[in-house]
C-alpha cells in the first residue's frame, strides 16, 4: 500500500527519468501531478519554511485546494448514477505492487556522449543524435538512438505529404525507419535486452505499422515494468478500441493504472463512470490541473454545460497561461453562445501562445459564433497545418464547410476525422447532416445511425434519425415516433422529440397519444418559458380535442389562450368558443370543422 509520501517520491523521480530519455511531455504530466498532490500532505518543516518566507496568510496550494472545493458540491449526484463495479480498480494512491526503479546504466553508455545526442535531440536534430549514439549498448543509448530515428522518420514522412500533396494533402507516404526499428526491437525484446523505455518504442513502431495487437501486448509490458510513463499509457489507451478491449488488458495494480482506467472510460464516452474514477484519485491528487479538466470535459460530454464552464473557469484562475483542455472550453462557450466570454479566451490564448493548435481552434470558434466563416476555416485550417491529427479541427471545419454550403469540402474534412477517430460520432453526425443537405436521405440515415451507435444518450442524433425517417422518399412514420421516444427518453432539451410525436400521432390518426404529447410539449413550453407556433398548434390541437371529447371546460381555457394569437386560429378559437357556449345553452354544437376558415 503506497502512502503519499511514496506517490510523491515515485513522481519526483519519474520526472528527472522522463527528462533524461527526452519524453518532456511524459516529465511534464508527472510534474502537474506532483504539484496537484494535497498540499496537507506537505511536511511540517517545509510548512514552517515556507511560512517563515512568505507572510502571506493563504499560499497558493491553499488557494487552489478552496477552488477545488469550492464546486465538488456540484458533482456528487453524478456518483449515484454510477456503476459500482468501476471501482474495480484499486482506490487512487493505493499500489499493491511494488515497481523496481529502473536502474542507471551509466557505466554501459558514455556519459558524454548521451549529453552530446541529447543536446541534438532538444535541437530537432534527431539524425546527428542518433548517429553520436551508434557504438552505445546502454538502455538510455538504444531508447534515445531509435526515438531519434522514429522522429527523423516521422518529420521526413511529414515533408513528402507537403511536398507531394500540400499541408493538408493525403498521401502513401511512410516513415522509413519503422522496419529497421522494428527489426532491431524485436530481437533486443527476444533477448531480454530491452527496458520499458525500448518496450514503449517498439510499442508506437507496432502501432504505426497496423499490428494493433502485438501493440497492445508490448505496451502493457512497458507500463507494467515501468508506469509512470504518462505517455505508454496514452498509445495504449488508443489501441483501447471498446470496453471488452480495456478489460482484456493484464494490468498489475497500480496508482498510475486509475489515471489511465479513467481517461480510457472518458474517451470510450463512459462519462459517469470517469467522473468517478477521477473523484476517487482526488483523494490525493486534490489540486491536480489535469484531473479538474478532465472532469471538466466529462461534464461538458454529458451536456451539464453549467457545471463544467464553473470548473473551467476555475483552471483559468488558478492557471491562467493555460491552453491545455480550454479548446472544449471553447467548444462549451460557443454551445452557450456566450460570445463576451469566448472573445476574451480567443484574446487570453492568442497572447499566450498563438501557434498552439488548441489556440487556433479556440480562434476559429470565436470566428465562427461571429459567422465569420471564412476566417473561422482559416484558422482551423491553420490549426491543421501544426498538427494533422488535431480531431477537433477536421471536425469543426467539416461544420463551417456545411454553413457555406461547400459540401465536397465538408465531406472530405469529416472523412478525415474519421480515419483518425472512427469513435467520433460528431464527424459521423456530420457526414449524415452533409448528406442531408444534398437530398440523399438514404446515405443520411446511414451516418446518422452510426453516429447514434456511438453516443446512444445523445437525443438530437435520434431526432436527426427521426426527421430522414419522415422524410418524403422514406416516410416510415413508426420508425420516426421509435427515434422520437429514444430522444425524449435522453433529456431533449430542446423539445423537438415531444412536437414530432404529438403531429405524427396525429397525422396517423392516434388522437389519443397525439394530444398526450401535445399537453406534454404544452407543459415543457410553459416550463421553459416559451412561445410561439408550437404553443399555438398546441393549444388549437388540444382545444378541439377537448371539446370532442365533452370536456368543455378544458376546451373553453385553451381557446381563450389561443385568442392571445393573431392568425387564423384565432378566429378557430372564436368558433370554438361560439360552439362552447351553444352545447352549455342545450343547443346543439355544429362540428367544428364548420367553423374552420
Amino acid at each position: 500500500m503506497a502512502s503519499k509520501e511514496t506517490c510523491r517520491s515515485e513522481l519526483r523521480t519519474a520526472i528527472r527519468q522522463l527528462g533524461e530519455r527526452c519524453l518532456y511531455s511524459a516529465s511534464k504530466w508527472a510534474a502537474e501531478q506532483l504539484m496537484g498532490m494535497d498540499p496537507e500532505t506537505t511536511t511540517a518543516a517545509a510548512a514552517t519554511a515556507s511560512s517563515s518566507k512568505h507572510h502571506n496568510p493563504q499560499s497558493s496550494s491553499s488557494t487552489r485546494l478552496l477552488h477545488r472545493e469550492s464546486s465538488s458540491f456540484l458533482r456528487r449526484r453524478l456518483r449515484s448514477a454510477v456503476d459500482p463495479s468501476c471501482s474495480a480498480t484499486p482506490v487512487g494512491g493505493v499500489s499493491y505492487v511494488v515497481t523496481p526503479v529502473p536502474a542507471d546504466d551509466g557505466d554501459e553508455t558514455d556519459p558524454d556522449c548521451y549529453l552530446l545526442a541529447k543536446a541534438y535531440f532538444d535541437c530537432r536534430e534527431y539524425r546527428r543524435a542518433a548517429h553520436a549514439l551508434r557504438d552505445q549498448t546502454g538502455q538510455k543509448a538504444i531508447f534515445l538512438r531509435g526515438y531519434s530515428l522514429y522522429l527523423a522518420g516521422e518529420k521526413r514522412k511529414e515533408e513528402e505529404v507537403i511536398e507531394l500533396e500540400g499541408p493538408l494533402g493525403k498521401s502513401d507516404s511512410v516513415n522509413s525507419e519503422l522496419v529497421p526499428l522494428e527489426r532491431e526491437l524485436s530481437a533486443l525484446r527476444r533477448s531480454g535486452a530491452i527496458d520499458s523505455f525500448g518496450l514503449y518504442l517498439y510499442g508506437i513502431v507496432l502501432r504505426d505499422k497496423g499490428c494493433e495487437s502485438l501493440a497492445r501486448t508490448v505496451l502493457v509490458e512497458s507500463v507494467n515494468s515501468y508506469p509512470w510513463n504518462w505517455n505508454a499509457w496514452s498509445e495504449l489507451q488508443s489501441l483501447c478500441s471498446s470496453l471488452d478491449v480495456l478489460n482484456s488488458l493484464n494490468i498489475k495494480d497500480h496508482w498510475m493504472k486509475d489515471f489511465f482506467i479513467a481517461s480510457a472510460y472518458l474517451e470510450l464516452r463512459m462519462y459517469n463512470e470517469s467522473v468517478a474514477k477521477y473523484e476517487s484519485l482526488q483523494g490525493i491528487f486534490r489540486c491536480s490541473d489535469y484531473i479538474q479538466a478532465q472532469i471538466a470535459t466529462a461534464l461538458y460530454s454529458l451536456r451539464e454545460f453549467d457545471e463544467a464552464e464553473i470548473m473551467f473557469e476555475e483552471l483559468l484562475r488558478t492557471d491562467p497561461f493555460r491552453v491545455d483542455s480550454m479548446d472544449v472550453y471553447s467548444n462549451l462557450l460557443y454551445a452557450k453562445e456566450c460570445f463576451s466570454a469566448l472573445s476574451y479566451l480567443a484574446h487570453r490564448v492568442f497572447l499566450t501562445d498563438k501557434y498552439r493548435p488548441e489556440s487556433c481552434c479556440i480562434i476559429g470558434n470565436y470566428y465562427s459564433l461571429k459567422g465569420q466563416h471564412e476566417k473561422s476555416v482559416l484558422y482551423f485550417r491553420r490549426a491543421l497545418k501544426l498538427n494533422r491529427k488535431y480531431l477537433s479541427a477536421w471536425t469543426l471545419m467539416g461544420h463551417e464547410y456545411v454553413e457555406m454550403k461547400n459540401t465536397p469540402s465538408a465531406i472530405d474534412a469529416y472523412r478525415r476525422a474519421v480515419d483518425i477517430n472512427p469513435r467520433d460520432y460528431r464527424a459521423w453526425y456530420g457526414l449524415g447532416q452533409t448528406y442531408e443537405m444534398m437530398g440523399m436521405p438514404f446515405y443520411a440515415l446511414y451516418y446518422f445511425r452510426k453516429s447514434a451507435y456511438l453516443q446512444p444518450s445523445d437525443a438530437r442524433l435520434w431526432i436527426a434519425i427521426g426527421q430522414c425517417y419522415e422524410s418524403a422518399p422514406l416516410q416510415m412514420h413508426e420508425e420516426a415516433i421509435k427515434c422520437y421516444m429514444r430522444a425524449a427518453n435522453n433529456n431533449d432539451r430542446e423539445g423537438i422529440a415531444l412536437h414530432q410525436l404529438a403531429k405524427l400521432h396525429s397525422l396517423l390518426g392516434h388522437i389519443e397519444q397525439a394530444a398526450f404529447y401535445y399537453k406534454k410539449d404544452l407543459e415543457r413550453m410553459e416550463a421553459d418559458e416559451r412561445e410561439g407556433p408550437n404553443m399555438v398548434e398546441a393549444l388549437d390541437f388540444l382545444a378541439k380535442y377537448c371539446k370532442s371529447e365533452n370536456r368543455l371546460e378544458e376546451a373553453e381555457m385553451y381557446c381563450t389562450r389561443l385568442l392571445d394569437y393573431p392568425g387564423p386560429e384565432k378566429e378557430t378559437a372564436k368558433n370554438l368558443l361560439r360552439g362552447i357556449r351553444m352545447a352549455r345553452s342545450g343547443f346543439v354544437a355544429m362540428d367544428v370543422e364548420h367553423f374552420a376558415p
